[in-house]
């Protein structure tokens, strides 16, 4: 790595960046706790937007890398995903699902373009797959309770939980990473990425699993709030770096400019797309298991 790049890594946030990136915060955290609270249709909503913008933005990143994906079908597809497992095969979803992914590779063949048909649809589909599917985790948490014959209320204290565990952990690393960063830990990919900044996340990530605890989440004793807090800071970072790659693969630096401060929602949600079906499955299979 260049000597810029070593500098650019070490260099502090400026400051308008980072009152952006708390006002940002500021204005959405009340609205995304109201909504998870209220759960249903209101909660469905808040994900599908997530959902939209989130694959509008990978596929804008693919069309940077030379691709065509299809993006209004990835786009239909990713949603009818998402009511899927809302509806659990309710309005049919699961019909409109398999037409979208037939459609895609049926519009192949009308393309005009030849060459590269094997990536311009895998693209389209991984799209669906990476920001649906795994931000779908999040209704499946919301929606757990009815699963387990549950008060539905405690489905907002699942989401609680792993938004604080995430989040945290992502202001922490940021943060500390900023200021105290000096040794990279996976500079190839993301040079800003410091082995302090990871000390700083868990620490904070460790102290929202915790507040979340004693807060919504009294069901969780101290081991398991531990043990999410780990699980979540490293899948988070995971979701982090793999979202890194593919910028660092089509020379952009940020996903859009969706969010002020934070960049697009990609940006803001891709630890989240790992840390949701973390939390979820420990939920489901390890502290609610039948």
């Amino acid at each position: 790595m260049s000597g810029d790049d070593r500098a650019s890594a070490r260099r502090p946030r400026r400051p308008d960046a980072v009152v952006k990136r708390i006002v940002a915060s500021a204005l959405f955290l009340p609205c995304l706790f109201v909504i998870a609270r209220r759960g249903g249709y209101f909660f469905l909503a808040l994900v599908d937007i997530m959902i939209l913008v989130g694959l509008w933005e990978f596929y804008r990143m693919m069309e940077a890398k030379g691709l065509r994906p299809y993006k209004a079908m990835g786009i239909l597809g990713g949603l009818a995903l998402s009511w899927y497992v809302y509806f659990q095969q309710g309005i049919y979803a699961n019909v409109f699902l398999g037409v979208i992914f037939i459609g895609v590779m049926v519009l192949e063949l009308a393309r005009r373009e030849r060459g590269l048909a094997v990536y311009h649809i895998s693209v389209t589909v991984f799209g669906v797959f990476y920001v649906a599917w795994l931000g779908s985790h999040l209704i499946l948490l919301r929606e757990l309770p009815h699963l387990r014959g549950l008060d539905y209320s405690l489905g907002f204290s699942f989401v609680t939980v792993t938004f604080a565990v995430t989040w945290c952990y992502d202001t922490g690393a940021y943060f500390v990473g900023s200021v105290f960063g000096r040794h990279q830990i996976f500079p190839r990919i993301s040079p800003g990425k410091t082995i302090e900044g990871v000390a700083g996340g868990l620490a904070l990530s460790f102290a929202g699993a915790f507040l979340a605890r004693s807060l919504v989440a009294p069901y969780l004793s101290p081991a398991a709030a531990a043990g999410l807090a780990v699980g979540g800071s490293v899948f988070g970072q995971l979701g982090d770096l793999c979202e890194s790659m593919i910028k660092r693969d089509v020379k952009i630096k940020d996903a859009s400019k969706t969010i002020p401060g934070h960049g697009g929602v990609l940006d803001r949600f891709d630890s989240l797309l790992f840390t949701a079906p973390l939390v979820y499955y420990i939920f489901k299979y390890v502290l609610f298991a039948r």
